[in-house]
């Protein structure tokens, strides 16, 4: 009950600090509908019966349409900015939804919806910080001496929230949000920043220059990600941190596997990862390393290899994983993928498709979607060498609507190569639906 009665009272400050009545916010709701294109509310009386609703002694929860629409409205400053900082009206809101009983994924499933409309208008990273931050960043950016810790944190801040919509917004957008971020992380590191806040910033640093890495490689520029990747190295190896290191190795690992021909470079990536990764502080990242090593052993024939590296990725999956620092970065359910790629190359493509499919079940957050394609279209090419190729298809079909809404090039890339399994099908209808399907989504 307390819970509830905070959130009422968060509800009645965001409005009159807004200097609204019952009725200005239903008026401030039903023209935000129409801007939006929304369905028009119902008559501003009756609007503000709800908004009274919400705020009583015993509030209730707005409907879903209700959410989005004072999402939009306070995510919007006096100013026309967009602002989903820390700290701000619109993150005030969430929590106060939170409290009446609303669900995290429903509340970051808000976030993307208001984030996809601000990247829409053009917003851009000053979107994801707090209002207050602006200044003291601009200030830091002008001379670093200034800079201080609520200016790395907001940097951070924006990586992670990028970070957290990747399969939740097109890859293009992910790389505009984050590429001032990175950018300034760069100017900081460059200039006379306090040295307290070095280790801090690079971290940041190695983790924005990583990610952008993978998202410039999404989106086809090859060649601004290897320069991204090999600045991310150089900074990572200034810090006595292994496992960052081996992160930022595995990365680039992936990227090449899927930008250059043959496997070499690749396994040089995947062997150092792993050198690094078994002096490091965390065995999910060693667990991962291994993985790609054993990947990379199946792809070409080793299978014993391959299976050795499997078992050592499930002796550092299976191990307490308390403290470690890149806990959230790697489960069993991304390992059955790589069990499954394994057996697909050098097993039994039964125990591949099992294995995708138990897999694709575990890969259930917005930001494994992408990972959840790629594992199910690998769950499709199992099916065709079991000679079920009309089944594999029908699952081709949801790997495209994946592949389509998150602008992900590997799963694309599997695609295609699936595709050219079902050759022997061509002339069959269902194998020319997949080809509408992907020419109309993919334009291939």
């Amino acid at each position: 009950m307390e819970d509830k009665a905070a959130a009422a009272t968060t509800f009645r400050r965001l409005r009159r600090r807004r200097g609204l009545s019952l009725a200005g916010l239903a008026r401030a709701l039903t023209a935000t509908a129409a801007e939006l294109h929304h369905p028009p509310l119902p008559a501003v009386a009756s609007v503000q019966r709800s908004v009274a609703r919400w705020e009583s002694g015993i509030p209730t929860l707005p409907d879903e349409r209700y959410q989005l629409l004072l999402a939009h409205f306070y995510a919007r400053m006096p100013s026309g900015a967009t602002s989903l900082g820390p700290g701000t009206d619109f993150a005030e809101y969430l929590h106060a939804l939170n409290l009446l009983g609303e669900s995290e994924r429903r509340t970051s499933e808000i976030r993307t919806l208001v984030l996809r409309a601000a990247t829409d208008a053009g917003g851009g990273m000053l979107a994801l910080l707090a209002p207050a931050v602006h200044a003291s960043l601009a200030s830091a950016l002008d001379n670093p001496a200034r800079a201080d810790e609520r200016t790395i944190a907001a940097l951070a801040s924006v990586v992670t929230d990028v970070n957290a919509e990747v399969g939740s917004l097109p890859m293009v957008r992910l790389q505009l949000l984050l590429a001032p971020a990175v950018e300034a992380a760069r100017r900081l590191l460059a200039g006379d920043l306090p040295q307290p806040l070095t280790s801090q910033l690079r971290e940041v640093a190695i983790a924005g220059m990583t990610l952008s890495g993978r998202l410039a490689f999404e989106t086809r520029d090859d060649a601004a990600s290897r320069a991204l990747y090999v600045d991310a190295t150089q900074e990572a190896g200034q810090l006595a941190q292994p496992w960052r290191q081996a992160s930022v190795h595995m990365s680039h690992a992936l990227v090449t596997l899927y930008s250059t021909h043959g496997l070499d470079e690749a396994r040089r990536l995947v062997d150092q990862a792993v050198r690094t990764a078994r002096t490091g502080e965390s065995t999910v990242v060693r667990a991962r390393a291994h993985a790609l090593q054993a990947e990379l052993a199946a792809r070409e024939g080793h299978e014993r290899q391959a299976q050795a590296a499997l078992g050592l990725a499930w002796y550092d999956m299976e191990a307490d994983h308390t403290g470690d620092p890149s806990s959230s970065s790697f489960s069993a359910g991304h390992l059955r993928g790589f069990e499954g790629v394994c057996e697909l190359y050098v097993g039994d493509a039964r125990v591949a498709h099992d294995r995708f499919a138990k897999s694709a079940a575990d890969l259930k957050t917005p930001r494994e979607q992408v990972q959840r394609a790629i594992v199910t279209t690998d769950q499709a090419l199992a099916r065709i060498r079991l000679g079920d190729p009309r089944s594999a298809a029908d699952l081709l079909h949801e790997c495209v609507a994946a592949a389509s809404s998150t602008g992900g090039r590997v799963p694309a890339l599997r695609l295609r190569r699936v595709r050219k399994e079902l050759r022997p099908w061509r002339r069959e209808d269902w194998v020319a639906d997949l080809d509408d399907h992907l020419m109309d989504v993919l334009g291939t």
